[in-house]
């Protein structure tokens, strides 16, 4: 367990895809959905309360409170869906109950709400079932429950009548009803036909009346179920009527229904960038989808940024009196047209003086309505409850030392600078793309942003973001400042490019990583880069030098985030094998797995004490460091979504996290050691900012006209104010005499009116006594008139009494007839009944017998589904039981019945006839019942064999970790014969050069080759070419060729025509004979006579033969470049394999030779020692010696022997350097 304890301190973000996502608690405070938390919001005070959601909760659906503002209620998705309500006043961590389906099984709620004296909850479920449930919260009791829609009729709303807790609005697609509690079920008190309409929302007005809204943009007044009125949010302002109903105050007191603020469906509706003409001119643009009543009418959105305001008449009619709109921000809209918003929920304040609006862009706005309705216009703005908060998800964060600040970037292609202590935004700038990350400057002053096609480094000025230099990086999916910030490294794809931040200059270029970089991190001296890929590699990198320090590459394993600990001596790195591996000296020391989810990304301490890491749940966990042999660690709830980034503050006081729900979270760090994180002094940020020139002046230029104008504007208000107090001072002595004269008046008028008072009194008193006496006469009169009737009425009583007995006596003995004439048809019947249950009883035996024999057989099949069957047949037997049980009380009941009278009789052969249609449905029952039990052997059979073939896989895993152990062995006994081969592999390294060289060589051969090879290929290019230069002479001669034949038909055409004027004179001989002499002299020529007949048929010929030898030609040169390419590329494919081989062989003998190399180094150290330990023998020797030189020799080899003994007792010795991998490509092809 880890001694930091992780606090939630601040959001930023709205979750927009929870139902009725903005509630009021009081006047100051709102409600909303963040994270996977429920956030109290102070408008004034600015300060944030947490209400943390439901662990192993995958998402939160649905938000309600009460209309005491006491109690709020979330429904939320785990295993199905729940219900959870706290309690605001108290701790709400404790305080709570959870309401749940009971038997019924829920996925998910999607609309709640409270009755109006808080005691009942009423909430929708989603699919498949649509059922409503009605809950007494308190006591977590389901009263009642109730089918409402389908999958074509979804449900959007449902509310409570705010006088009737017995009375619910359901409206959906399609769907709109008005249930009734009545004895322990939901009943529909109208059912209006509207199929056709889609109800977004409703609101109740009264007790009586409810407006429901539609996709069309049209409201529909219902009162008492009964649709009264039909109208369109699009209709105009009355002309008349707007300036009287702008100018009333606004009043207090509301019926709010349940909670104050009512909510539509939970879906999203796309942007859109139309204006406001086209927006009026389509239905889709003006549907409502929530609505929210109060004293003076109610409040609807209109369409996509707008709310109307909607107030009652004399005649209990809707008169719409003022839009609000959203407005656009600039920072956004700069490069791109403003984007519409779709207001999903709208909530009053129990004041009735704010009015807020959440969107689905995850935003949050209010407008004072009172500062509203005082405003001449009629469309007026609404206002930022909080901040600007992200609209997608978060992908980039980074934070500086110097400054407070923190910067993010989102798919909703913006930037955003937050300041964390004083928890505001201080930048916002929108793109046209996307920025994939961003990287603050450690003085807070510039900010790197990764596009996909560039890298731009911007300023960051008092209100602007702008760009300063682009840098051709294309994908840059992380980036960041050194320390130090005078470097700064961008990813591109698998390549890392290091920057001076002074220069802009490429100072490195690291190539390494086979697949994308996802991470990576400067060390505390910017001397080290350390960066993780997708192939799972972790390279350690020298910012100095560009070279590889150290690597760790596992390609099981696609690492996502890498961190390091400030020494820069251990590195962790979180990948796609749900694991934290420590890594050092380029080795896996130790891995943590998660055993559950996947780590997305890990940070380090600037202490070195603690590991955070994010989760794909939406959790951070906090490790101890160094790390535990067991798994411990403390998971806290932050987001509803993958945690995409985090950051540790430099002080280590913050932790800044970001996730795909939009939102940043800021968490406080707190050490229950109470050694601190790192608290050594208190950090002094800077408080520079930048601001170009112009902008300096032109805001200087404009406080001087500023204050110009301010001073104009004193003295202008002063002479007003002179002018004001003199037409104040006539104004007041005028009213002054006024009042004198009244009061004169009202004084004659009051003595007038005394003496009119002393009149009335005396005929008052005059008038009373003669009442008294009148009234005492008649009291006497009455008095002896009652006298009388009671005397008479006496009589009466007492001839009643006897008439009253004897009927009495009359009635008993009847009575005692129909009790005996009772009791044996009693008998009769319940030998009946009893004869039916014996036959049930005989029945259900025979099921428990074959449930039973069933249950032998599946205990046979596997043992482990005995837990799974057991289970179902006591659920069966339980569910048998409690029907016998119900058969029984019925029974009971119908015997009751049939004691009471006769005329039951009829009722209780139709309840016979309806136990034996149960009967039959327990027949089918048990049928079911059979195939799930045949159902469940198959599956049986299935899990034997899928059980087969695991325990044939482990078999097959054990042998092969039985053989690798084998080899391991045998690469021991190896490596222990090559320390004595030392003096062979040193004879054996001159040919293996030389055989390197040869196979140089013979790569410079095969690329000789090569050469030749792509000759060849120009040469038939040359050939093709020469080949195409004849088809076009054979195309220009066959287009000449067309033309004499053209010029041919068109002489043809001359001589048709002159041959028919000839024919003209054929009744003319002489006429005819001249006009043929003149046809031949100008159309025949005596050359031609012989010729025509043989040119035509040797042009055929000789066309012909050319035309068939040109295409044999074509034909066999096809043929051979077919031919020659598919030989080319054999070639090419065999010489590129040999360059394969040959490039492995040669990786192998580097490798070979670099472990000889080792050996040698390490034989070379033992012959140093060997040789010192010679050394000290000689000096001993020469000390002690007595006799002559020839008796040192026997300790020489004495002492040789010795260090020889010594080695074998050592053996071989661990290799303290370690080798790459042997399959590093040395050359590329």
């Amino acid at each position: 367990m880890s001694s930091v304890v992780a606090q939630s301190h601040y959001i930023f973000g709205v979750r927009s895809d929870v139902a009725n996502n903005l509630c009021f608690l009081d006047d100051q405070t709102v409600v909303y959905p963040a994270g996977n938390h429920c956030v109290c919001y102070n408008i004034d005070l600015k300060w944030q309360r947490f209400i943390p959601g439901k662990e192993k909760s995958s998402s939160m659906c649905a938000i309600a409170i009460s209309a005491n503002r006491r109690y709020l209620a979330v429904a939320e998705r785990a295993d199905g869906g729940t219900v959870t309500v706290y309690d605001l006043r108290e701790d709400p961590s404790r305080k709570r109950k959870v309401l749940g389906g009971g038997d019924v099984l829920v996925r998910q709620f999607v609309c709640l709400a409270f009755s109006t004296d808080s005691k009942y909850v009423i909430g929708q479920s989603g699919d498949p079932d649509w059922t409503l449930f009605y809950w007494m919260w308190e006591k977590q009791r389901v009263m009642a429950t109730v089918k409402t829609g389908g999958v074509t009729n979804p449900i959007y709303q449902v509310s409570f009548n705010p006088e009737n807790h017995t009375e619910i609005c359901v409206s959906g697609k399609g769907v709109f009803k008005l249930l009734h509690y009545f004895e322990g079920s939901l009943k529909q008190s109208s059912s209006p036909k509207l199929e056709s309409h889609n109800f977004l929302a409703h609101g109740w007005m009264s007790k009586t009346r409810v407006i429901a809204a539609t996709d069309t943009g049209s409201l529909m007044v219902f009162d008492s179920g009964d649709l009264r009125r039909e109208f369109s949010v699009k209709a105009g302002f009355p002309k008349q009527d707007a300036e009287r109903w702008g100018a009333y105050m606004y009043l207090i007191g509301v019926h709010l229904g349940s909670s104050g603020c009512l909510n539509t469906r939970r879906v999203f509706l796309p942007y859109s960038s139309v204006s406001r003409k086209q927006k009026n001119s389509t239905d889709c643009d003006a549907c409502i989808t929530s609505i929210v009543a109060y004293s003076r009418g109610f409040a609807c959105s209109a369409g996509k940024g707008t709310v109307c305001l909607f107030e009652k008449t004399e005649e209990k009619d809707y008169i719409k009196t003022r839009e609000i709109l959203i407005p656009e921000d600039h920072s956004i809209s700069e490069f791109s047209q403003a984007k519409q918003q779709e207001i999903l929920t709208l909530c009053i304040s129990p004041s009735e003086e704010t009015l807020a609006a959440s969107t689905d862009a995850g935003q949050l706005y209010s407008i004072s309505l009172s500062s509203a309705e005082m405003c001449k216009e009629e469309q007026v703005h609404f206002q930022f409850l909080s901040h600007f908060f992200h609209s997608d998800a978060v992908t980039g964060l980074s934070i500086c030392n110097r400054k407070p600040l923190v910067a993010t970037c989102s798919v909703d292609c913006s930037v955003r600078i937050w300041n964390y202590e004083s928890n505001t935004l201080e930048l916002c700038k929108g793109f046209q793309e996307e920025p994939y990350s961003v990287a603050l400057h450690p003085l807070g002053l510039f900010i790197l942003t990764g596009f996909a096609d560039k890298l731009c480094f911007m300023n960051l000025l008092t209100d602007d973001i702008r760009t300063f230099k682009e840098f051709s990086v294309r994908g840059c999916r992380e980036c960041a400042f050194s320390h130090g910030g005078h470097m700064f490294a961008a990813v591109s794809g698998h390549i890392i490019l290091i920057y001076s931040s002074v220069t802009f200059e490429n100072t490195l270029s690291l190539q390494g990583h086979n697949g994308k970089v996802r991470s990576i991190i400067w060390s505390e001296d910017d001397s080290i880069l350390v960066s993780c890929g997708t192939d799972g590699a972790v390279y350690e990198w020298s910012t100095l030098s560009g070279k590889r320090l150290s690597e760790s590459v596992l390609k099981s394993c696609s690492y996502s985030c890498v961190t390091m600990c400030p020494d820069a001596k251990t590195i962790f790195a979180a990948g796609s094998d749900c694991s934290i591996k420590e890594i050092q000296d380029c080795q896996i020391l130790r891995e943590i797995p998660t055993e559950d989810v996947l780590y997305t990304t890990i940070a380090m301490s600037h202490s070195g004490r603690v590991l955070f890491a994010g989760t794909s749940a939406g959790t951070i966990r906090t490790i101890k460091y160094p790390l535990p042999v067991k798994n411990a660690w403390t998971e806290y709830l932050g987001h509803a979504a993958p945690i995409t980034k985090m950051v540790i503050t430099s002080n280590d006081q913050m932790l800044l996290t970001i996730s795909e729900d939009g939102c940043l979270l800021i968490w406080k760090l707190i050490d229950k050691e109470g050694w601190g994180l790192k608290r050594d002094k208190e950090i002094h940020y800077a408080e520079e900012t930048l601001i170009t020139k112009l902008d300096l002046e032109e805001k200087n230029q404009a406080m001087l006209e500023l204050k110009t104008r301010v001073h104009e504007l004193q003295i202008e208000n002063e002479y007003h104010l002179r002018l004001k107090d003199m037409n104040y001072k006539e104004k007041t002595k005028e009213l002054a005499e006024k009042f004198v004269q009244q009061i004169e008046l009202l004084e004659t008028k009051n003595q007038v009116l005394r003496s009119e008072k002393d009149k009335q009194e005396l005929a008052h008193k005059e008038a009373m006594a003669e009442l008294t006496a009148r009234h005492s006469r008649e009291l006497q009169d009455a008095e002896s008139t009652n006298n009388q009737k009671l005397v008479r009425e006496y009589e009466k009583y007492q001839e009643l009494l006897l008439k009253s007995q004897r009927m009495e006596e009359d009635y008993e003995q009847k009575l005692q007839s129909l009790e005996k004439s009772k009791a044996q048809e009693l008998e009769e019947q319940t030998r009946c009944y009893e004869g039916q249950l014996q036959e049930g009883l005989l029945m259900l035996e025979q099921h428990r017998n074959d449930a039973g024999q069933k249950v032998l057989e599946l205990e046979e099949c596997n043992k482990q589904m005995e837990e799974d069957g057991e289970r179902e047949i006591q659920d069966l037997r339980l569910k048998y039981e409690r029907k016998l049980k119900d058969e029984k009380d019925t029974n009971l009941q119908l015997m009751g019945e049939i004691g009471v009278m006769r005329k039951k009789l009829i009722s209780v052969q139709q309840e016979i006839d309806r136990r034996s249609q149960d009967i039959n449905k327990m027949k089918q029952e048990e049928q079911k019942i059979l195939g799930v039990i045949k159902s469940l052997e198959k599956e049986i059979q299935g899990l034997r064999k899928e059980i087969q073939e695991r325990d044939e896989t482990i078999q097959d895993k054990e042998k092969r970790i039985f053989d690798l152990k084998k080899k391991n062995q045998e690469l021991e006994k190896f490596k222990f014969v090559l320390d004595y081969k030392i003096k062979d592999l040193k004879k054996q390294i001159e040919p293996r050069e030389n055989e390197i060289k040869d196979m140089k060589e013979q790569i410079r051969q095969m690329e000789g080759e090569l050469e030749q090879f792509q000759n060849q290929n120009t040469q038939l290019d040359l050939n093709i070419g020469d080949l195409k230069m004849k088809l076009k002479t054979s195309e220009t001669e066959t287009h000449r060729q067309i033309q004499k034949v053209r010029q041919l038909e068109t002489l043809v055409d001359r001589f048709k025509t002159d041959l028919h004027n000839c024919v003209g004179h054929i009744q003319e001989p002489r006429k005819l004979k001249d006009s043929i002499c003149k046809l031949y002299h100008r159309y025949v020529q005596q050359s031609d006579l012989v010729d025509i007949v043989a040119m035509d048929a040797d042009i055929q010929k000789e066309y012909s033969r050319q035309r068939e030898h040109m295409e044999r030609t074509m034909a066999s040169l096809q043929k051979k470049l077919a031919k020659e390419s598919e030989v080319h590329h054999a070639e090419n494919v065999k010489i590129m394999k040999e360059n394969v081989s040959l490039i492995r062989e040669i990786n192998r003998l580097r490798c070979e030779l670099r472990l000889v190399h080792a050996q040698l180094h390490e034989y070379k150290n033992q012959e140093s020692l060997s040789k010192n330990l010679r050394r000290r023998s000689y000096s001993g020797i020469a000390d002690g010696a007595t006799g002559p030189g020839v008796g040192a020799r026997p300790s020489l080899a004495a002492q040789q022997g010795a260090v020889i003994q010594l080695e074998h007792e050592r053996g071989p010795q661990p290799q303290t350097r370690r080798t790459r991998p042997t399959n590093l490509p040395a050359l590329s092809t």
